[in-house]
């Protein structure tokens, strides 16, 4: 053997493989570690290290400040306000430069009074679960009769849930009124976040809904223009702004949709996210419509609003009706990645998180026999099928429906409930359903869907038992139908999305809806440009010749004529008919996606004549100024004369007759004539 060489070649490789080894599983590790600490993915659970435990601490009489080593949240004691949330290397990631940045807020009056505010302020503090896994603490007010008119009579007790290794806020409340308690209605209940204007600059509410947006300077610098909300920017501090138009509602989303929202800050890369995991405390079904986020920067969890609705979905109480409710929990949710990574991480992470709410659902960690954990709810489950012999002899599934549970009610019903529960699904493709985790109660089963006219409802009421799992099997609608069609303009989607939605003024875009067609109808300003395409005659639609994507209107509005007035608009419907049958009825159908402020009025083949129909005075869903492509649906069924109508060409006169203002009008979902029923 030569002096040097080694003694044991194969065992010294065998100590290098395992070193090797040793060192990629130690990298592995240190990779995991520091993912989990750039997004706080950190999960509760035992064997917790002390740095994470939840500690609660009241700092003074006025102030207490709860940390779990991820996030630091400091509230106002009594009144229950956040007013700081120190996190990833940022003091207050809300505007600690005005009072009111973490609050609940109320809009209520007395019935022929004034408008209030009330900020749900509490009267005292409680800790409800105090452990080193979660700390859950209550801010209360009760209310009494010498507090009439200065604060909405309601009991209140405001939660909020801090966890071990959750990156984040529960917040839900407890809202009560009881017997005889004086006359009220509430127009919005909701839960605001006035984020550090210093810092967060970046907005996110859906995947192709992202953008830089403008600081509330900017907007206080701006030209309001004629809708309120809406300013347009001609200086503002940063010039990548100027020329464009911002409004809240420009960001506003249907409630099936809106489940995380929020905003991001570049230095340090952080986000703030609104998550709401589950709807069944919202009011108005699935497709009703709210804020989200918006300039500010600011973030919002809506419970309940009358926006694209109206008066018809306030929440008004009298004659001493008792009532109570749990909204929430939802969950305020805070990000954070390395400098060197992408910020729109923070976005995907956020829709992971919500993912996991969503899963998670009903929390079992809420401490409220209130608020009912997963054995004490019910299941509900069936197949929704439609019957319509003009389009098939045979039943349809009905795919992708919507199907829910809302207090008992008529048909459509849960369209403008507004105080109590409501679940619902989305059937599959064969009108297969479930609804699970649903409160136990009484309900009505309400049913609606792409493609069909009118509301089903269950023929019998629904009652939901801990732990109960219902089947009501195959369950048949017969949208309305008197006899075949003999044309349609439209797709009954209760929409106005598919009608001829035109470009925008060049002066007045926002540029987040410039590309995506799907958006189009959320630019400012489009009402006024029906002026401009028909600048004298109003518009006429030729069935089997027009398009109803290219050739009707999005919207029926009013004519500006300048000098502050408007005109009403006639639209006109020319057909022919080969044949007509002068002794039957034939039925026109219309349903409405939005009314504000309209009255529409049917005439046939004569312009002059007496109006065959008139809705009368209908709506106040301002949908066609808040950008909303609908506001609340409505059916009509109309009886036609046989007598009134031509063989050969004939003309339906749409009227909208009320023209007091700019944004007076309808939204037009579907029309259809169908001729008398025929054996």
């Amino acid at each position: 053997m030569k002096v040097g060489a080694p003694a044991n070649k194969p065992g010294r490789i065998i100590v290098q493989v395992l070193l090797l080894v040793l060192l990629v599983l130690l990298l592995q590790s240190v990779h995991s570690q520091n993912s989990r600490n750039k997004l706080n993915i950190t999960k509760p659970g035992k064997n917790i290290p002390a740095a994470l435990t939840v500690q609660l601490r009241r700092v003074s009489h006025d102030k207490v400040v709860i940390d779990n080593g991820i996030i630091q949240v400091t509230f106002s004691s009594p009144q229950g306000l956040i007013t700081g949330i120190k996190y990833h290397g940022i003091d207050n990631v809300l505007d600690d430069e005005i009072e009111d940045r973490g609050y609940w807020d109320v809009t209520w009056y007395e019935p022929g009074k004034k408008l209030e505010i009330d900020k749900l302020e509490g009267t005292k503090f409680e800790i409800i679960t105090q452990n080193e896994e979660q700390v859950e603490i209550s801010f209360t007010r009760t209310w009494t009769i010498s507090k009439r008119g200065s604060l909405v009579p309601l009991n209140v007790d405001k939660r909020y849930i801090i966890r071990s290794g959750v990156s984040g806020i529960y917040m839900y409340g407890i809202l009560e009124r009881l017997e005889d308690w004086p006359d009220v209605d509430m127009d919005q209940i909701r839960i605001v976040f006035k984020l550090n204007p210093k810092k967060f600059d970046f907005m996110a509410i859906s995947d192709d809904r992202q953008r830089s947006m403008p600081s509330m300077a900017d907007r206080d610098n701006a030209k309001q223009l004629a809708y309120k909300e809406a300013v347009l920017f001609t200086n503002p501090r940063n010039p990548m702004f100027k020329g464009e138009v911002d409004d809240k509602y420009m960001y506003s989303m249907e409630d099936k949709d809106n489940n995380v929202h929020g905003w991001i800050s570049s230095e340090p890369p952080v986000g703030f996210w609104m998550i709401t995991p589950n709807d069944e405390f919202r009011l108005g079904g699935p497709m009703k419509q709210d804020l989200t986020s918006h300039a500010g920067p600011i973030t919002l969890s809506m419970f309940t609003s009358t926006h694209y609705a109206g008066k018809e979905m306030r929440m008004d109480y009298r004659n001493g009706e008792p009532w109570k409710k749990v909204f929430g929990p939802v969950f305020a949710y805070l990000n954070s990645v390395s400098p060197k990574d992408s910020t729109l991480r923070l976005w995907r992470d956020a829709k992971r998180q919500m993912a996991a709410e969503v899963k998670s659902w009903p929390y079992d960690f809420v401490t409220s026999v209130d608020y009912p954990l997963r054995h004490q709810r019910g299941t509900i489950e069936g197949q929704f099928l439609i019957k319509d012999s003009y389009v098939s002899r045979l039943r349809i599934y009905g795919r992708y429906s919507f199907v829910g549970l809302a207090p008992i009610g008529e048909a459509g019903s849960w369209q403008t409930e507004s105080k109590g529960y409501q679940f619902w699904t989305k059937a599959d493709r064969k009108g297969r359903f479930i609804i699970e985790n649903v409160r136990a109660g009484n309900y009505s089963l309400y049913a609606w869907g792409f493609g069909f006219i009118g509301d089903y409802k269950f023929e019998q009421n629904i009652t939901i038992t801990p732990g109960s799992v219902m089947n009501v099997g195959p369950i048949v609608y017969e949208p309305p139908r008197n006899g075949p069609t003999l044309w349609e303009i439209g797709v009954p989607d209760r929409t106005a999305r598919e009608f001829y939605i035109p470009d925008p003024y060049p002066t007045l875009m926002n540029k987040l809806y410039v590309n995506p067609l799907q958006d189009r109808f959320r630019q400012y300003g489009l009402w006024d440009r029906y002026a401009d395409l028909y600048p004298q005659n109003d518009l006429v639609y030729t069935v089997g010749v027009s398009d109803y994507r290219r050739d009707w209107f999005f919207a029926h509005v009013t004519r500006n004529v300048g000098n502050n007035t408007y005109n009403p608009t006639t639209w006109q419907i020319i057909f022919n008919l080969r044949n007509v049958n002068r002794v039957g009825l034939y039925t026109l159908r219309i349903a409405l996606a939005s009314a504000a402020n309209s009255e529409l009025q049917i005439r046939i083949n004569d312009p002059k004549s007496d109006h065959i129909f008139t809705t009368g005075y209908i709506g106040k869903d301002n949908a066609i100024a808040r950008h909303g492509i609908h506001g609340l649906y409505r059916l009509y069924s109309i009886d036609v004369a046989g007598s009134l109508l031509n063989v050969g060409d004939n003309t339906i006169y749409l009227t909208q007759s009320r023209s007091l203002g700019l944004f007076d009008g309808i939204m037009y979902d579907y029309i259809r004539l169908e001729s008398p029923f025929r054996t």
